[in-house]
Parts: C-alpha cells; sequence; structure tokens
C-alpha cells in the first residue's frame, strides 16, 4: 500500500553523502528527534563509500566529530550530541540503508561541458538502487534529492533509472526533491531559518517531505511544488547570481579603468533598487543587492555550474547558439583571475619576477572550500607571469584535491609569517575574518612588502600607511558622475528584464516537453514566487520587450547588449 501523510512510519533515515549538505542535514534529523508513527526517534545513519579521499568520514563521524572543516556555528556540538545519543552513526555499506524509510541524496552534481556530470550520483544511485532490491515488502522508501539536477532529470533520468532496477515510481519508491540552500560557513543556520522548496514528481511527495522537514526548517517556509519547478528555481537561483555579478563586474572593469569609486556606484545604484545591504562596509555580509561585490572571480561549486544546468535542454535542443545572459556572464567572470592580473599591474607597474602572496585558496570567507576558487587560476598565471608565488590560507589543508589538481601543493602554507616574510606583494582573495587582524599584525615581519591589493573587498585604503601602496577592485578614487549611477541604474533593470524573458522562454520550452499532466506544469508566476524567497536575492521581474539601450561615452555592459539583441 503506498505511504501516505496517515499511515506514514519514519524508524530509520539514511543520508548519502556527507558534505556541506548531507553533513548538517542528517546531523539536524537526528537532533531533532522524530517521532512519526512510532514512539521511538528516528535513527539517522550516513552513508560514505570507502573512497581514498572521503573514505575517513565515516570513522570522524563515528567519533562524534563533523567533517565540515572551517568556522561552523553548532555543527559540531550537534554532531558530537547526537552520536553520543546513538541517534546518529555512519557507515561505508549501502546496505545499511536497505530497510530506511527516506533517503537523502545529498551527492556533488556538476556539468560537463555543455550538460551535467551525473557520474558520482549514479554511482551512489546504482548502491541505493541495490540496497532497495531487498527492502521489506510493503515498505515504500522516500527518496529525497537535495543534489542540484537540471530541469527535467527527475522525470526522465532518474525515474528511468529507478525503472529499469525494478523500482517504479509511485509504486516502489516515491522520488521528490528539496534542493539545499545552505552556505557554507552558516550550515546550521540556513537549513534551521532559510525558505525550503519541496518538489516531488507525484502529488503526495512534497506533502511527506513536509512533514519530516518541518522538524529542521523551523524558521523558514517551506514551499511545495513539483520536480521540475524545483529543478527550475534551485538553478534559476545560482545563475541570477552569476549574472548579477557579471553586471556588477562590467561596472567595475569600467570604474577601474577610470580611476572611479565602484562601491559609491552600488550604494547609490543599490538604493534607488531598494536592495541596499551591508557589504559594502562588511567584507563578511552576505551580498544580497542589486550590484554585488565583484572579487577576482567567482568560485564555489554552484554557481559556475547551474545556469548551464538551468539551460541544458534548450542548449542541448537549439542547432545553433543563442543570445543569452546566462551563459555570458559565464564568461565574464570566468575573465576575472586575468583582469586581477591586469588590474594589479596598472596599480603597481609590472609584477613579473616579483615574489607574490596570495591570501586566501578557499573561494569564500572563514571557509576552508576551493571548488572553483579562482585564486588557483590566479595563482597559475601568475606563475606563467614569472612571478614568485606562495598561497596562504588558516582553513585549507595542504594535501587538498584542488591544489593538487591545479598542481600548487608546493606552493601553499598555513604559516602566514611564511607567506609573508620574502613577499613584495600581497593579492588578498578571500575575505578570512582573521586576515582582518593577523595580517596587520604581522605586516611589521613583511619587511619586503611594497603593495596590498584587495581583490576581495576586505580593507579600507585606510588601514595602511604611506611604506604599504594600496589597491583593489573597485579602489578608484573619483566620485561618480550621477549621469553614470542613471546608466548603471538604466543598464541594471534592462539587464534583469533580459533574464526575464530567457527564464520565461525556457519556462514554455520546459512545459512543452516535460509537464505530461497539471501538476507537473511549470507556472512563470510560481518560479518568480518560490525564487524570491532565497535570502541572497532572486527577484525575477515580469518579463517585456526591451526598449531602449543606454551607453555611456561610448560604453554599454555585453549584458546589456544581448538583453536587446536576444529579442531581435
Amino acid at each position: 500500500m503506498p505511504i501516505n501523510p496517515e499511515n506514514w512510519k519514519i524508524e530509520k533515515i539514511a543520508v548519502v553523502g556527507p558534505g556541506i549538505v548531507g553533513m548538517p542535514m542528517a546531523a539536524m534529523l537526528a537532533h531533532a528527534k522524530i517521532c512519526i508513527g512510532s514512539d521511538a526517534p528516528a535513527k539517522v545513519v550516513v552513508v560514505q563509500r570507502n573512497s581514498p579521499t572521503s573514505g575517513w568520514k565515516v570513522d570522524a563521524i563515528n567519533s562524534g566529530r563533523s567533517v565540515i572543516g572551517g568556522i561552523e556555528p553548532d555543527l559540531d556540538r550537534i554532531v558530537a550530541e547526537t552520536v553520543a545519543e546513538g541517534l546518529l552513526s555512519a557507515s561505508h555499506d549501502y546496505a545499511d540503508l536497505g530497510d530506511a524509510d527516506v533517503i537523502l541524496v545529498c551527492i556533488q552534481t556538476d556539468k560537463d561541458g555543455f550538460g551535467p556530470d551525473y557520474g558520482p550520483m549514479f554511482e551512489g544511485l546504482s548502491g541505493i538502487a541495490q540496497a532497495l532490491q531487498t527492502k521489506p515488502e510493503g515498505k515504500t522508501p522516500l527518496i529525497i534529492f537535495e543534489s542540484t539536477l537540471a530541469p527535467s532529470s527527475m522525470s526522465t533520468l532518474i525515474r528511468e533509472y529507478f525503472t529499469e532496477r525494478n523500482l517504479v515510481e509511485g509504486q516502489d519508491i516515491l522520488l521528490g526533491n528539496s534542493p539545499n540552500r545552505v552556505m557554507p560557513g552558516r550550515l546550521v543556520e540556513r537549513v534551521d531559518d532559510s525558505d525550503k522548496l519541496i518538489g516531488g514528481l507525484h502529488p503526495v511527495t512534497p506533502q511527506l517531505i513536509k512533514i519530516i522537514y518541518s522538524h529542521v526548517v523551523t524558521k523558514g517556509e517551506l514551499h511545495l511544488t513539483n520536480s521540475l519547478t524545483a529543478e527550475i528555481v534551485k538553478t534559476l537561483e545560482n545563475a541570477y547570481r552569476d549574472v548579477r555579478i557579471a553586471f556588477s563586474t562590467e561596472i567595475v572593469r569600467y570604474c577601474d579603468t577610470n580611476n572611479m569609486d565602484f562601491y559609491k556606484v552600488r550604494d547609490a545604484v543599490n538604493a534607488r533598487l531598494a536592495q541596499e545591504d551591508s557589504a559594502t562596509s562588511d567584507p563578511n555580509a552576505v551580498p544580497t543587492g542589486g550590484l554585488l561585490i565583484p572579487t577576482i572571480g567567482v568560485g564555489g561549486h554552484c554557481l559556475p555550474k547551474d545556469g548551464i544546468l538551468l539551460l541544458w535542454r534548450q542548449i542541448q535542443h537549439s542547432a545553433d547558439e543563442y543570445p543569452s545572459l546566462i551563459l555570458e556572464s559565464r564568461k565574464i567572470n570566468d575573465e576575472s583571475p586575468q583582469e586581477t592580473l591586469l588590474l594589479a599591474e596598472r596599480s603597481f607597474g609590472s609584477i613579473s619576477g616579483k615574489r607574490i602572496a596570495l591570501m586566501g585558496a578557499a573561494y569564500r570567507f572563514n571557509s576552508e572550500d576551493t571548488r572553483n576558487s579562482p585564486t588557483l587560476p590566479l595563482a597559475n598565471l601568475l606563475l606563467d607571469h614569472g612571478c614568485e608565488v606562495v598561497i596562504h590560507d588558516p582553513y585549507v589543508k595542504p594535501n587538498d584535491q584542488k591544489l593538487v589538481q591545479f598542481n600548487l601543493s608546493d606552493y601553499f602554507t598555513q604559516n602566514l609569517e611564511q607567506a609573508l616574510e620574502t613577499s613584495e606583494y600581497a593579492i588578498f582573495c578571500t575575505a578570512h575574518q582573521v586576515y582582518d587582524t593577523e595580517f596587520r599584525a604581522a605586516i611589521p615581519i613583511a619587511k619586503h612588502l611594497h603593495g596590498v591589493f584587495d581583490g576581495c573587498n576586505l580593507f579600507p585604503a585606510s588601514a595602511f600607511d604611506g611604506r604599504i601602496q594600496y589597491a583593489g577592485i573597485g579602489r578608484g578614487t573619483k566620485p561618480p558622475e550621477e549621469e553614470f549611477i542613471d546608466f548603471t541604474y538604466a543598464g541594471f533593470r534592462i539587464m534583469e528584464l533580459g533574464v526575464a524573458n530567457e527564464v520565461n522562454a525556457f519556462v514554455q520550452f520546459a512545459n512543452s516537453r516535460f509537464a505530461p499532466d497539471a501538476f507537473n506544469t511549470v507556472d512563470f508566476k510560481e518560479v518568480q514566487r518560490i525564487a524570491g524567497t532565497c535570502v541572497t536575492g532572486c527577484d525575477i521581474v515580469d518579463p517585456v520587450p526591451v526598449d531602449v539601450v543606454p551607453d555611456y561615452k561610448g560604453f554599454t555592459p555585453r549584458l546589456v547588449s544581448l538583453a536587446k539583441e536576444a529579442e531581435e
């Protein structure tokens, strides 16, 4: 008999993949002591394959330690408490989830060219499918994908995968998705506080997910929808953030070329947009305004791939390339490490042959996460430029996989004095909080330091005496003309129209091919509504034609031009 909210019983929850999503979800589900259809709290088992790089996580969890580094308030405590209470454990054996009532899939997905790379995820699904061949009779496990999926993946690839293994959606299993909105450095807080979207292929599935997730999402709202809408909203949130960074980057490049203070532009434009935040003055605040904070590049696992995942099926369908703000934003943001090198040389003169300290290998402040960190390609650009490079980070491990992948392990240190003692220039790539105090304290030992380049909005120019030259992204000294603020505001409005039109076209495309019934149909207004609950800002405007494209002294951002070109 298929499960429903009235007859549901949860005794065991499995979480596959204890990364930055799976670890907090597993710990918080165990900590919630969920009793559904039973007087005893559901036990949570984490499943991690015994790989050379991640197999250690099982022993770490079973000893009561979180496997997430950096600064993560409350997570270490919750893991220790739930393991001690016998509610949380970890295993290498997928067979341990064979009798689970709920299975969370928290395996990293990626892109491969202009499509998704689901290799690691399907490896995990293979273990899940094999374990469920011997599931107890009558049990219909709920499988929830926290992983980011390209739109249509659930209704096509994943449903078909399980069907081929005699696990039929709606009969043997229920497939749902609740793509995460976590953020390194705030994992517990984001699960607890943030609104969360919940989708499924069957109408009962979101209702069931809501019952269990309401125990851990205690301050945010749960938004029920179908899987296709959930896939679109999740990838759109990151794609639109990538576009806003790219637009801000185009503006800051113009400002830097013309010695204009970008941050005065940012604050003025965001005030007009009614999208102000404190990130201009606080380097550890999460930017949520319209204009974001351009840095040395866009890192992390989500932003560099999710725009491509969003448009995957449309790219696959189109024989020719089509004008896309989302795809062009990837090109703009990928240019940033090279643009950083050029700006540093405009500020300091040639740095070829100089000793350079790159401060921060993680892509995000107070984190150990190096995935797609722009510091790493910048380091290789500097090495190719003839520089002597040292990379410092207090949280990243010396054997970090990305350092190894980029052949940069030999250039890395966790020792601040070692990084600074012979360096002539320091480029700040990550706004780790400790840099604000420890770097300033270490300046007396940096006897050869001539210049500091602020690539992450970490310091005010007043932080340094006359001995050390200060420069950085967006640090022009001239105030912007009112005309330029008007131009930037108008350009932002055109850019957001271009995104809305592109997303609306994709929704129509997706509905025509992947929405078999009313429940699984996507409503653009619902995409707008749910995306608007993203805490880092995803306000999608109504789609309307773009009228006039402005320019300022011959300058028009590429994204603004594309917004008009896409309609022609």
